[in-house]
């Protein structure tokens, strides 16, 4: 408690005054391995260390944290304006975290002279302050890594930071190639980010956007350097292994690929078993017409009615028609008007035609939904020949 109380004072007498820093001081990019338990966790994270013995100092400036307080938290949330901050803890805090959940930690520790350090600090406790902590978080343009990235850049002018200019991956992947390999553990939520993003996913990801992710911005660091007056230096003096990885996770056989396999083999034994019990399909349909399209009206919304530019042209509506629930309450009835019918008859060529040209799309959609559109064209097809008209 007296650490966090020092700790406040600290950086809140820094904020109102000018802190200078020995000598002795160093300022360290660290970053941490990716953690199972959330979502978020798995891609890692980025955070900066500064630590000076000759004023008992070690801090940690966090650009990944967020208010569950702030005004209209879930709204911002769902519209893609989601304010994130620039906290500031103790080491010892923030460490002690990452040890319990047995994440690797890594320290770099910047090549700063002390005009450069003090130049950085200064920069990150402006940032630090209430009227310039919050900013609007974006998947993989403006996160706890890249700011890291930008805001040494701007605290380093006149002095230039250089990178290698080479994508980690060669050939480089794609955005949504780069969630997937990180979310090899967490198989349900790849699929829903592939879900609900689009188009802008499938970008080709160079070094500069391959830096969102933590442990990607730490091998651009190593091979990063500072220009300044026609001199070269390396951005890293020295690298440290803080803590190991202890906990590693195991892959699930329940994927979504099995699960809708499974589903699959289901419905196509139900079909035949209970060709003629149109009152039983007649509900099942609904419910699978119904998922249908309230996902797709809802990636629509995600498209047309939010900030999140990655969710915009998501192709996944090709799968998800929004048009399905047009057709729901005489599903529910058992019998369709003309006009439902003739539509019913013509989905599956449609969901074939989809499965002809589904690896040339300019978006990689999910294989996982391969089974999905096996049941929507065996569906349609008995819904077309069995159900009544009106």
């Amino acid at each position: 408690m007296k650490r966090m109380v020092f700790l406040f004072l600290f950086v809140s007498s820094s904020l109102m005054g000018q802190t200078f820093l020995s000598s002795q001081a160093e300022i360290s990019l660290i970053t941490c391995g990716p953690g199972q338990n959330e979502l978020y966790s798995a891609f890692g994270h980025s955070a900066l260390r500064v630590k000076d013995p000759s004023q008992a100092l070690d801090i940690v400036f966090n650009y990944g944290t967020f208010d569950f307080d702030q005004p209209n938290f879930y709204l911002n949330f769902a519209r893609g304006a989601l304010l994130y901050q620039l906290s500031v803890n103790s080491w010892d805090r923030f460490i002690v975290s990452y040890q319990r959940e047995g994440r690797y930690v890594h320290e770099q520790v910047l090549n700063l002279d002390s005009s450069q350090a003090q130049s950085y600090f200064n920069f990150l406790l402006r940032n630090a302050s209430p009227e310039h902590r919050a900013y609007y978080y974006d998947y993989f343009y403006d996160n706890c890594a890249t700011r890291i990235r930008d805001g040494l850049s701007e605290a380093l002018e006149p002095a230039v930071l250089e990178f290698s200019g080479l994508s980690f991956y060669q050939p480089p992947l794609s955005i949504r190639q780069l969630c997937d390999e990180y979310l090899a553990y967490q198989a349900w939520g790849d699929l829903g980010i592939d879900i609900c993003l689009g188009l802008p996913m499938d970008k080709e990801a160079d070094q500069q956007i391959e830096m969102f992710l933590p442990d990607l911005l730490e091998k651009a660091f190593a091979d990063a350097e500072i220009r300044h007056s026609g001199i070269s230096k390396p951005l890293i003096k020295e690298s440290r292994e803080l803590l190991r990885q202890t906990v590693i996770p195991e892959k699930s056989l329940w994927t979504p690929f099995f699960f809708f396999g499974a589903l699959l083999v289901l419905i196509v034994l139900l079909t035949v078993l209970a060709y003629n019990k149109l009152r039983l399909w007649s509900i099942l349909d609904g419910i699978l017409f119904s998922i249908s399209g309230l996902l797709g009206l809802f990636l629509l919304a995600l498209w047309l009615l939010t900030d999140h530019q990655a969710a915009a042209w998501n192709f996944n509506i090709a799968i998800f028609l929004p048009f399905n629930l047009l057709v729901l309450a005489a599903l529910f009835r058992g019998k369709l008007k003309t006009w439902q019918r003739k539509y019913i008859s013509y989905l599956p060529y449609y969901y074939a035609l989809l499965l002809a040209v589904w690896m040339f799309l300019p978006q990689q959609l999910p294989m996982a939904f391969l089974p999905w559109l096996g049941i929507f064209i065996l569906r349609a097809w008995h819904i077309a020949r069995k159900y009544a008209s009106v």
